[in-house]
Order: structure tokens, then C-alpha cells, then sequence
């Protein structure tokens, strides 16, 4: 049974990653922490300019980083022990995959008239990759956030926050929205983030319960985000929302649609690309009604809410898996937790439960093991706290 207690040995891994640094490099770099994000509730809603409830955490990505008097670009995957070099005028995408993630982000502070150089980079860290923490935006913000930095561009967080999501869009090749990079950046301990991802516009909402605990399960499934099924979710609900614009001239996205408007044109629509539109209407009214459950510490009705979500995802979206629909189903049969979803774009990765912290580990030892009946694995367990977002290590 595999069971990561929250912020396990991070300052360890700083030093690492430092130490590393010194090793290929040979000076002190500027040490950055970059969080992954979860999202309590309000999946697949950012690119739809409508609502999400996320949250950084304390699994993160650090990267060590110094600039350089040329163009030249070392970077080192700690994790991974494997290096890559190139030139800022020579930024082009790699078998490796992970320079990407830093390339892409030095390409558009380029293509943004931004005055860098080369730089020296060694990063690491406890995020799960691929496990729908979001470890990618984690890379990206860390760095946007870095260049800021060390070159003293005076750019606010939502310029670096925009700038992380062109990267991701532009370079990548994956049409995300900007959820996980404002989780990265604007994050605060003990607050979950309600964002509206048309207006950007944020309000902060108070998630501090000794008693709670918030456990990731990882499902070790992996699917890359890079994939034509997460970008298919998008063309479907433009689709839907082209459709309704002929009859409702102010519509710009399903943030603008009711159900009643939606149903009454269902024959109009291909019947999937009525349920997608059906989900995403929904899950934004959710969000909404969990941020008032917050407020009234209504954790039961949250928790259900959860419940509806990961339904949503599943039956309308159809972005789960067999692996995410047993931790769920799992976790629901277990006393002491109050919801769980699967969590990210889908196809494998995480779900995310809010467990009473004296049923964390009947939580641990009864998922684990149906899991593993059921599908031959033993998933990953992370308890995990939320806390500030990227930052300078001191």
C-alpha cells in the first residue's frame, strides 16, 4: 500500500534539486516553488468561460534556475535523469516532451516582446505526472513566474497566468483553459479560489477544517492532455454554442445558456453534442451551489455535489474510466467521506475525495484494496493540504 503524507519530504527534495543544480552548473540558482492545483468542483467548465473551485497544494514542482549572459538553454529533468539543451532563437518541439512545457513558455515571453536570454534549469518534484494535479501548469507557471522574476519584468499574476496558457495552447498544442495556471499563481493556504474564467474576476472561499482531509487517489492510468479527445470535448461544445447563437445573438459560450433554452432546441443538436452542453451548464450551476455550502459549512451538500459532478463526467461528458468509476464507487461506500469525483481532464489521473481525517486510513486500506481487486493495481494515495501558490524559496 503506497501512502504519501502531505508535504512528505519536499524540503528534501529542494535540496536535491539545488544540490543538483551546483553539481551541473556550478552556482547558486534562485529557488522556485511551483505547486500543482486540485479542483474541488467545476471540471471541463474553464474553457467554457464558466466557473471552477480550485485550490494550489502542497505537492510541487521546485525548480532551481539562473539566467545566462548568452541564448543558450541547459535544463535538467530531475526526476527523469535526462538533460536537454537549445537556443532561445532555436525553440522547437521535443521527442522528450517535458522541454516543451519550458520551451513553449520562454517562446511566447519572446513572442511577447520580453527582453531574456539563455538559462540554466534544474526542476523536480512530488506531484504526480500525469495524475490530473496538473504538474504541466505547475512547470509552466513556475518558470513564467521565475522569468519574472530574475529579470525584474514587473508583470502582475494574471499577465504570467496568460502568458502560461499561451504556452500551453500555442506550443504544447493543448487548448486548455486558464484554470490551472491561476490556481498555480493566485493559490493561498487554507482557500479554494471561485474563478470565473470569462471575466477572471476571482473571489477567495475559506476551506480550513482540522477535521477534514482532502486525498487524492491516484489511478496510475495515464492519458497524455495532448490528445484529440480532451480537444474533441471543446469543438463539441462550440459546436452547441454555435448552434444556439443563431437563435440567441448574445450568446458567446454555455456559460450563456440555460437548460430551458437548451432543450428546446435538442432536436437541432447532435444527441452528444447535446450531452456535453447538458454537463457543462450543469456543472457550472454546481459550482456556484458550492460555494454557497462552503459558506453555510455545508460539507454534506458539498460532498453530494461532488457525487453529481463525477456523474456528470461519466454519464454526459464521458470523459471517466473504468479506474476512476472504481475509486469513486469506492470511496462512497467508505464512512467518514462526504464526496469524491475523478478530477482533470479525464481518461485515467486522479479522483478527489474530502474525508473526516479519522477515516483517512479505513479510506486508504479500503480503496486500495477494492482497487487492486478489481483492477490488478495499487493506486497512489496523497493526502494533501492547500496552500500558498508559486513562490520564492527563502
Amino acid at each position: 500500500m503506497r501512502s504519501f503524507s502531505a508535504g512528505e519530504k519536499m524540503n528534501e527534495m529542494v535540496q536535491k534539486v539545488r544540490a543538483s543544480f551546483l553539481e551541473k552548473f556550478g552556482r547558486e540558482p534562485v529557488l522556485i516553488s511551483s505547486p500543482g492545483r486540485i479542483n474541488l468542483i467545476g471540471e471541463h467548465t474553464d474553457y467554457n468561460e464558466g466557473f471552477v473551485l480550485p485550490g494550489a497544494t502542497d505537492r510541487a514542482i521546485i525548480l532551481a534556475i539562473a539566467p545566462r549572459e548568452d541564448d543558450v538553454c541547459r535544463f535538467h529533468a530531475f526526476d527523469f535523469n535526462q538533460d536537454f539543451s537549445t537556443t532561445s532563437d532555436c525553440l522547437q518541439k521535443s521527442d522528450l516532451r517535458w522541454p516543451d512545457y519550458l520551451q513553449g513558455v520562454l517562446a511566447v515571453f519572446l513572442q511577447a516582446g520580453y527582453r531574456i536570454r539563455g538559462l540554466d534549469l534544474v526542476f523536480g518534484g512530488n506531484i504526480p505526472i500525469g495524475g490530473g494535479m496538473s504538474s504541466s501548469a505547475a512547470i509552466e507557471g513556475g518558470l513564467a513566474f521565475a522569468l519574472n522574476y530574475l529579470y525584474d519584468l514587473q508583470l502582475d499574476g494574471l499577465t504570467l497566468a496568460r502568458l502560461a496558457r499561451q504556452a500551453e495552447n500555442d506550443f504544447v498544442g493543448v487548448k486548455c483553459g486558464i484554470m490551472d495556471m491561476f490556481a498555480n499563481l493566485f493559490g493561498q493556504a487554507k482557500k479554494v479560489i471561485k474563478l470565473d474564467c470569462r471575466s477572471l474576476e476571482f473571489d477567495y472561499y475559506p476551506f480550513d477544517w482540522e477535521e477534514v482531509r482532502v486525498v487524492i487517489s491516484d489511478s496510475l492510468v495515464r492519458r497524455a492532455l495532448a490528445t484529440s479527445e480532451y480537444n474533441l470535448r471543446r469543438q463539441q461544445c462550440e459546436v452547441g454554442v454555435n448552434l444556439l447563437k443563431k437563435y440567441y445573438p448574445e450568446i458567446k459560450s454555455l456559460r450563456d445558456v440555460t437548460l430551458t433554452r437548451l432543450v428546446a432546441h435538442q432536436t437541432e443538436l447532435d444527441p452528444v453534442v447535446f450531452k456535453r452542453c447538458v454537463y457543462v451548464i450543469k456543472e457550472n450551476q454546481r459550482v456556484e451551489q458550492a460555494c454557497q455550502d462552503l459558506l453555510r459549512q455545508d460539507l454534506f451538500s458539498f460532498g453530494q455535489r461532488m457525487y453529481e459532478s463525477h456523474l456528470g463526467l461519466r454519464n454526459e461528458y464521458e470523459v471517466s474510466c473504468r479506474e476512476l468509476d472504481l475509486l469513486v464507487e469506492s470511496a462512497a461506500r467508505v464512512e467518514g467521506v462526504y464526496g469524491s469525483r475523478m478530477m482533470g481532464a479525464g481518461f485515467g489521473g486522479c479522483t478527489i475525495s474530502l474525508v473526516r481525517s479519522e477515516a483517512v486510513g479505513s479510506f486508504t486500506e479500503k480503496v486500495s484494496a477494492d482497487y487492486r481487486q478489481a483492477s490488478g493495481q495499487e493506486p497512489a494515495i496523497h493526502v494533501v493540504r492547500i496552500e500558498a501558490g508559486t513562490h520564492v524559496i527563502q
